[in-house]
């Protein structure tokens, strides 16, 4: 068994990686800072079953602290560390470029050289689909140019770069994973399928930003978890993967779909366009299904239905 650190481990991805590892009988260590832009309160939520665990340990802190990066990674011998930390989301990087790229930017280098010289087997680096910005095909593979269209794309390839980088120069292994569109119990309550399901099961009308025309790939929580613990024991040299179901929606169909699941009484309602949007994403993910067998098994209409229950309790 290996001893595992996540770095933004209190959040949605993080705390269920940390889950399914520990079940598997790794030893975890999570590193959060709880701070006020990702609802620290679920946060601490997310990990609370965990910290009686005795194979998991909390530290309450910063990826920008190198020093404590380093102590964390040395006094625990850690393997591999799953970079989970990052300052999400599109809109909030379009109004705080700053801040994103501080986190995003210096946060991953801080990560990768606290890892030099210190025992680390493995990077396992969270990545976007946002990297690709407009896609000049449908599906997206590996190989598709990528060129950002907001700062949080930036930042991600970034990151992709630097675990490239690194790799090449220091051997060490690294590997970053392109998420599309993950959803699940736990994900952030400001993002559009939250609010979409939150607003439907009151019977409040549904806002789309657009015409609803954009195309997204959902991919449930534990395929990506699956996924994510596959690369523990491999050897990789700043390679990309995408992780997506290959499943495609508009987000005019995901809000009628919603919307006939609950036996909803919610209408749609249009608004302007938002900026630094991605209009279509698909993922092809025959990379991955070569490399590790990896398949995912959640469909978007049982994936639906999951968090459809899930915030029926939680309400």
């Amino acid at each position: 068994m290996s001893i595992i650190l996540v770095t933004g481990g209190a959040g949605f991805i993080g705390s269920q990686i940390l889950e399914a590892a520990l079940e598997k009988g790794h030893s975890c260590i999570c590193i959060d800072r709880f701070d006020d832009h990702h609802f620290p309160n679920i946060k601490r939520q997310n990990i609370s079953y965990l910290l009686d665990h005795d194979n998991f340990s909390m530290v309450e802190g910063d990826i920008l602290d190198y020093n404590l990066l380093k102590e964390v990674i040395l006094e625990n011998s850690i393997d591999y560390i799953y970079h989970q930390a990052a300052k999400v989301g599109v809109n909030f990087s379009i109004e705080n470029p700053l801040m994103t790229h501080e986190i995003n930017s210096k946060g991953v280098i801080n990560v990768i050289m606290a890892s030099l010289d210190s025992g680390v087997k493995g990077i396992i680096n969270a990545s976007s689909s946002s990297v690709y910005g407009k896609s000049k095909y449908l599906p997206i593979d590996e190989e598709h140019p990528t060129f950002p269209i907001s700062p949080y794309g930036v930042t991600k390839l970034i990151g992709e770069h630097y675990m490239r980088v690194f790799s090449e120069l220091y051997g060490l292994s690294t590997v970053s994973l392109r998420y599309f569109t993950v959803y699940g119990p736990r994900m952030r309550l400001d993002n559009a399928l939250s609010i979409f399901i939150k607003n439907a099961l009151q019977d409040k009308n549904i806002e789309i930003f657009g015409d609803g025309s954009y195309i997204r790939d959902y991919t449930y929580i534990s395929d990506i978890v699956e996924a994510n613990l596959l690369f523990m024991n491999k050897k990789f040299s700043g390679d990309v993967f995408n992780i997506g179901r290959g499943e495609k929606i508009t987000i005019k169909g995901l809000a009628n779909t919603i919307i006939k699941l609950i036996e909803s009484k919610s209408k749609i309602k249009y608004s302007k366009d938002k900026k630094g949007d991605i209009a279509q994403e698909l993922a092809n993910t025959k990379k991955l299904e070569r490399t590790l067998n990896w398949k995912p098994k959640i469909s978007l209409e049982e994936g639906l239905k999951k968090v459809i229950e899930h915030y029926k309790k939680v309400d």
